[in-house]
């Protein structure tokens, strides 16, 4: 018999960590192998983790309603093999196994920073990406850090203790006080204070709705974009009459034909595609010392539910026909609402296009779908009294297009001329110049 590990998968591009919503199976269960055993949610995608292994459940590691890196071990599996072949992992990359003795008490919590922790001359600390990951954006140095993971080693718990106390070790606190045990506890605490809980009075007939772990990854991930991406926004006015007398036109006999709807979110983005081929750079993502211009024009679109907002993506659509864009629109939507996408349909998004219309909005500002340069809202299509050439005053179908952009990546000159082609390309969208096909 062999002891298998399962260990938090990576759903999508960029993400680190995933959620444990609820597990489908209890120790003692059989399972075969590409039995589901959780559903798991991360900031961008709802998936169920997969056996790797046939077996037994030996113990679950991780609880409900808790969050791990990728690659941390979620549960064991018992089964019949080689006991040599347990791991699956390198011996160069260790696993952190989170149990009950690594989960930060209440005491723990509340405990002063901990001394410097004395260790062989030589000896060369590892840490797993996820530990790495939070002292960087918290200021943590890792030498004043005590583990209590295997052999000492820190865990992704113990940071999120010390985050919690507000007792923060930095190396320029170090600087200050360079023998801890001397030093008062406040010297060495971190000068962000800890996030305290909200205080909302709740009156008779207030509604109290926990909060999800898709909804809290959808809010980590905003907040990221937020805090990450310095935003900057712009909005150029379209005139889509021709677009709109052409789709009335072809509806009927296009909705009998191919089974589905042809709607006018179809054609913004096969504009929006064939102006990503002529401006690469808006096609493109920042990633640190370096901008990464992709060469897949692959369309995020945002689906929206009860309770959620999922983004798949539709891959090489500046390849596709805009019959095809609106088959792929149609067939993702509803794999959404029926809880039936894929993770690998959420990835690889280069560019996103939000039909902030379809609920009547005229003007919005988006908020990135890092790590995307941009994001552009398709706002409703109005009826309004324009000036035309020569004085006339008529009816014309106008829409708003509204682009939030990543100044790091992007500049006005070039988001300018980027909306000014796609408003191009729509504003020429005729029956005669066009074919859905």
């Amino acid at each position: 018999m062999a002891i298998k590990e399962i260990t938090m998968p990576q759903l999508g591009e960029s993400v680190t960590e995933g959620t444990i919503e609820k597990w489908l199976v209890q120790p003692g269960d059989k399972v075969n192998k590409y039995d589901s055993l959780a559903e798991v949610n991360t900031d961008k995608v709802t998936a169920e983790v997969p056996s790797s292994f046939t077996g037994v459940i030996k113990e679950l590691i991780a609880k409900e309603g808790e969050t791990l890196a990728v690659g941390e071990v979620v549960c064991t599996i018992e089964t019949e093999g080689d006991a040599s072949s347990e791991k699956s992992t390198s011996q160069d990359t260790p696993v952190e196994k989170v149990t009950a003795a690594e989960m930060p008490t209440a005491e723990s919590k509340k405990a002063a920073a901990p001394a410097p922790v004395e260790r062989e001359k030589g000896s060369k600390a590892r840490y797993s990406p996820s530990v790495l990951k939070i002292a960087q954006e918290n200021d943590i140095d890792l030498t004043l850090v005590e583990g209590s993971g295997n052999e000492g080693r820190i865990t992704r718990k113990d940071l999120l203790a010390l985050i919690e106390s507000g007792n923060i070790p930095t190396a320029k606190a170090e600087q200050v006080a360079p023998k801890a045990e001397a030093a008062p506890a406040q010297t060495m605490a971190s000068a962000k204070p800890a996030a305290a809980p909200v205080n909302v009075p709740l009156a008779v007939g207030d509604t109290e709705i926990p909060v999800t772990g898709i909804r809290k990854a959808i809010a980590a991930n905003m907040l990221r974009s937020k805090h990450e991406a310095p935003h900057a926004w712009t909005m150029i006015e379209v005139d889509v009459t021709n677009l709109v007398q052409y789709r009335d036109s072809i509806k009927n006999e296009f909705k009998k034909k191919e089974g589905f709807n042809v709607t006018y979110f179809a054609f913004f983005v096969k504009a929006v595609s064939q102006a990503l081929k002529e401006f690469p750079m808006m096609n493109s993502m920042w990633a640190g010392d370096k901008i990464v211009i992709k060469k897949d024009i692959n369309i995020s679109i945002a689906v929206a539910t009860e309770d959620a907002l999922y983004v798949p993506v539709i891959k090489s659509a500046d390849e596709k026909t805009i019959k095809g864009i609106g088959r792929e629109i149609n067939e993702l939507a509803g794999k959404v609402r029926a809880g039936k996408l894929k993770s690998d349909e959420m990835q690889g998004g280069t560019f996103t296009v939000n039909n902030t219309g379809s609920f009547g909005s005229i003007q919005s500002m988006g908020i990135i779908n890092y790590p995307q340069a941009a994001i552009l809202q398709v706002e409703s299509i109005v009826k309004r009294p324009v000036i035309m050439d020569g004085g006339m005053i008529a009816a014309r179908s106008m829409v708003n297009l509204c682009l939030s952009l990543d100044h790091r990546v992007l500049d006005g000159l070039v988001c300018g001329r980027f909306l000014a082609r796609v408003k191009e390309i729509l504003e020429n969208m005729t029956k005669e110049n066009t074919s859905v096909y």
